[in-house]
């Protein structure tokens, strides 16, 4: 409603209304858009951020799954153009609405998200110490937290005190028990995990430097921002190979099968060594890594928003 006279008066003056929607936050009430869509002349952008409520129900709170269909139906019917973060959530859009015989079909504009300057890194963890690695996201179940675990469970078996350390970052999600029993009653986890919980970018950035690398065994992504926040610092990554991370990995992360846990311990040993090529071979990978900047998304952003602001 608090639109509408600011169309009118747009539309009396000749000039094109574009109405902005950047998160998927009440996209499942389609009634105020078919409004804002009656209300004038007015195109419709919207931001689809992943699909995966409806692609993996199991790994979102029940319900969900329905909820994230009724917003599709609403970006479908109501979107001139859709703004994805990646090829692979432009796929997966695509893809449902083939799949749901939906009867609109908007534009798609792949913009990578970007990420601000890095802080400056901090000291990172004593010389001469244990090795450290930094898994970097949210406890929820998609996260893979309990591959790593009990992983890192074998380490200690194998190497004793030797055996590297895991700093886990990230607030717990839900639904993640059997992750919170490992961290909470596991002594392998008690004496080789640390959990640091949600750090502030800053912090992280004390956390990074000296990490062997950062890991990333999601299951499913629509981005994978952790994984672009470490490339951009020059920090290795291991990353689950599903498709989102081989996008915005740019053949610079090693990338691991999720469920392939013999294949995850190799990496993870191997990295932890001193003078560990394997670990050598991503440092001078990245060189050729191309950080998604902010400016590079509002530039496609906005390219595609002049030619809709056109039609």
């Amino acid at each position: 409603g608090a639109l509408e006279p600011v169309i009118a008066a747009a539309a009396a003056a000749g000039r094109p209304v574009v109405y902005v929607h950047v998160s998927h936050h009440n996209l499942q009430k389609a009634a105020p858009f078919r409004r804002l869509k009656a209300s004038g002349p007015v195109k419709v952008a919207i931001l689809v951020h992943d699909l995966i409520p409806i692609e993996y129900p199991e790994f979102s709170r029940p319900g969900d799954d329905v909820k994230h269909a009724a917003r599709m139906a609403t970006v479908a019917e109501v979107a001139d153009l859709v703004v994805v973060n990646s090829a692979d959530t432009g796929r997966r859009f695509a893809a449902h609405l083939a799949r749901t015989g939906a009867a609109g079909s908007p534009e798609i504009v792949i913009a990578h998200l970007g990420i601000p300057a890095p802080h400056a890194l901090g000291a990172g963890f004593a010389a001469g110490g244990p090795p450290f690695f930094a898994v970097v996201s949210t406890i929820e179940a998609r996260k893979n937290h309990y591959l790593l675990l009990n992983l890192w469970r074998a380490l200690a078996e194998r190497l004793g005190t030797a055996a590297p350390k895991l700093v886990v970052v990230g607030r717990r999600g839900w639904e993640v028990e059997n992750v919170i029993d490992l961290l909470e009653r596991s002594p392998a986890a008690k004496a080789h995990v640390l959990e640091a919980g949600a750090l502030s970018d800053q912090a992280l950035a004390t956390v990074l430097p000296g990490v062997r690398a950062v890991l990333m065994p999601s299951l499913v992504e629509g981005y994978g921002l952790p994984v672009v926040e470490a490339l951009a610092t020059g920090v290795p990554v291991i990353a689950s190979d599903i498709p989102v991370h081989a996008e915005v990995g740019q053949g610079v992360a090693e990338l691991i099968d999720p469920l392939d846990g013999p294949g995850w311990m190799r990496a993870i040993f191997d990295d932890a060594a001193p003078e560990s090529p394997r670990r050598a071979a991503q440092v001078a990978r990245m060189a050729g890594y191309v950080t998604p900047t902010w400016t590079a998304h509002f530039e496609i952003a906005r390219g595609a928003l002049v030619r809709l602001m056109g039609a």
